[in-house]
């Protein structure tokens, strides 16, 4: 039996709805995008959503509307993937990390304020494994200073969060669509905001910084063919047969998501009871839910690398999320970080491993994982 830690579930359905636009007329740039934007942005709620050829590309077009430039901080944890604090050193940010919370593997909230500077332009919470985090004491903070907030829901789609989806209570919020999330693009993602401004910015920054609207021309409309580039854009466009799939697969998201907490609950049933083993955090408040991207789990009395090819060679193949952001060489070079800056973040790092969790996992599988980690940890 091999288990991967993840893997994405395409049916014949979703190869017909990709099929249908590839026999069509617009592969990219199309009817399809926009059909796809306006359904992730009813599913959460949201006012507006702008899809882009990945998850770090919407990340990076939200620095930009937030309006990161050179010499300006932004705050994030240090356990999540490179992406959420690259996309603002692509505009010349600096990135300022705050330890995690122990109670929810996300950043620690009540350290947050002590990390503002003057030079602070966003704060950039992760909701880590699909956990929730609680984003109003952020919001109060940022809005008491200033701060644009950019969730980086890519392990939290489908989440609720006081009775509302993740995706409306941020200024911008990015989900991903690698074939790993709760629904596939290929690659891909989408940023959703209520916030006008900075929806027009990111229509505009993801097309080469070029609009077609007269409305916002600078010159003289010279004919119907007429376009101007009126800032430094990136080509970060998303095409539609890609879109067609996310359609397909955002209709199958809610049969997803119960099929995750249904493993969850067998390994939180059949795992919780071992010592040494610490799974993950649950929300306490009873209208906020866990997306279950990962199922993250802490064993701190064995070997962390022992475990893990354990796993591997009975055929269970884990992860590791993340090595934290200010260890990789390019943080410690550039930025002078260094072990023992973050010593929760680095703690939870050498003991945890990512065991599988994807809806396709079949009960014998699961069960095979649990049976595996108890004779293991037995």
């Amino acid at each position: 039996m091999n288990i991967p830690y993840a893997r994405q579930w395409i049916e014949e359905d979703d190869i017909e709805r990709i099929a249908k636009v590839l026999r069509g007329d617009w592969l990219t740039q199309g009817p399809t995008v926009d059909a796809f934007e306006q359904a992730i942005a009813e599913y959460v709620g949201a006012s507006y959503c702008v899809a882009f050829n990945s998850g770090t590309a919407a990340l990076h077009a939200a620095m930009y509307a937030a309006g990161v430039k050179t010499g300006d901080e932004i705050i994030t944890t240090p356990i999540t993937f490179v992406a959420t604090s690259n996309s603002a050193l692509y505009l010349g940010g600096h990135p300022k990390f705050v330890d995690i919370d122990p109670e929810t593997d996300c950043i620690d909230i009540s350290k947050i304020e002590q990390a503002v500077t003057p030079a602070t332009k966003v704060f950039a919470p992760v909701d880590y494994a699909g956990f929730p985090i609680d984003i109003d004491p952020i919001m109060r903070l940022a809005r008491d200073k200033g701060i644009v907030v950019i969730e980086d829901a890519a392990h939290a789609l489908g989440a609720d969060r006081n009775g509302k989806k993740v995706g409306t209570q941020a200024d911008m919020t990015m989900f991903s669509f690698h074939p790993v999330k709760h629904i596939t693009t290929g690659e891909g993602g989408v940023i959703v905001t209520n916030n006008e401004a900075f929806y027009k910015s990111m229509k505009v920054f993801r097309t080469h910084g070029i609009t077609k609207e007269s409305a916002s021309f600078r010159l003289e409309e010279e004919g119907p063919w007429y376009y101007e580039m009126q800032v430094l854009g990136f080509n970060y466009r998303i095409t539609d047969f890609q879109c067609a799939l996310g359609i397909s697969q955002l209709e199958k998201l809610p049969a997803s998501l119960a099929r995750r907490r249904q493993i969850a609950e067998k390994y939180y049933s059949g795992l919780n009871a071992l010592k040494g083993v610490r799974l993950p955090p649950l929300p306490k408040n009873n209208q906020t839910t866990h997306a279950f991207h990962l199922f993250p789990v802490l064993f701190t009395d064995k070997d962390r690398k022992e475990i893990f090819l354990s796993l591997k060679e009975k055929g269970i193949f884990g992860q590791v999320h993340y090595i934290p952001v200010h260890l990789q060489p390019y943080y410690r070079e550039r930025f002078g970080f260094k072990p023992g800056d973050f010593p929760i973040s680095e703690a939870f790092y050498q003991k945890e491993i990512s065991i599988p969790m994807f809806p396709k996992m079949s009960d014998e599988e699961v069960d095979y994982v649990i049976s595996t980690i108890q004779t293991i940890c037995g």
